[in-house]
C-alpha cells in the first residue's frame, strides 16, 4: 500500500508530522482527494475540515483538523499543508470557544461602525463560529 508523508503546519507550530495513506483537503471550491501518486499541485484551503486517514499499520484512524484558508503543495508522495487557522477536531472546548467567541463580539460591538479594525474581530469571530459548527458535529 502506498504513503503520503505530510507535514501539516500553522503559523506558530508544527500541527502534524507522519505518513498517511490518503487525505481530504477542504478548498474553496470544495473537497480534494489526495493519495499517493497524486498530480503535483498547488491549491488554496477554504474553511471547513481536512482528514487525514492514517495507515492501517498506524492505526488507520482519521484525523480531522478544522482550517480556515492557507495553501497545501501536493507532490506524487508528500503533501505540506500551510494553514491560516487550524485546530485538530479533537482539541476544541466549546466553553472556551464560546467564551473567545463572546469577547470578540463585545470588542467588536465597542468599535465605531467604519472602523477598519472591526474586521480583527469579524475573523475571530468567524472561526470560533466554524470550530462550533464542527465541535457539534463531531
Amino acid at each position: 500500500m502506498g504513503k503520503i508523508t505530510c507535514q501539516f503546519v500553522r503559523p506558530d507550530r508544527l500541527l502534524y508530522e507522519g505518513d498517511v495513506a490518503s487525505m481530504v483537503l477542504v478548498t474553496p471550491t470544495g473537497e480534494l482527494g489526495v493519495w499517493p501518486g497524486h498530480s503535483p499541485l498547488i491549491c488554496a484551503l477554504g474553511n471547513g475540515m481536512v482528514r487525514l486517514h492514517r495507515l492501517p499499520e498506524a492505526g488507520g484512524e482519521t484525523v480531522s483538523v478544522i482550517v480556515s484558508g492557507g495553501y497545501a503543495e501536493i507532490t506524487p508522495d508528500q503533501v505540506i499543508i500551510l494553514a491560516d487557522h487550524a485546530r485538530r477536531a479533537d482539541d476544541i472546548e466549546p466553553d472556551v470557544v464560546n467564551a473567545t467567541r463572546d469577547k470578540a463580539v463585545a470588542s467588536r460591538d465597542a468599535l465605531p461602525e467604519g472602523d477598519g479594525r472591526r474586521a480583527y474581530y469579524e475573523n475571530k469571530i468567524a472561526w470560533c463560529d466554524l470550530l462550533l459548527q464542527h465541535a457539534t458535529n463531531e
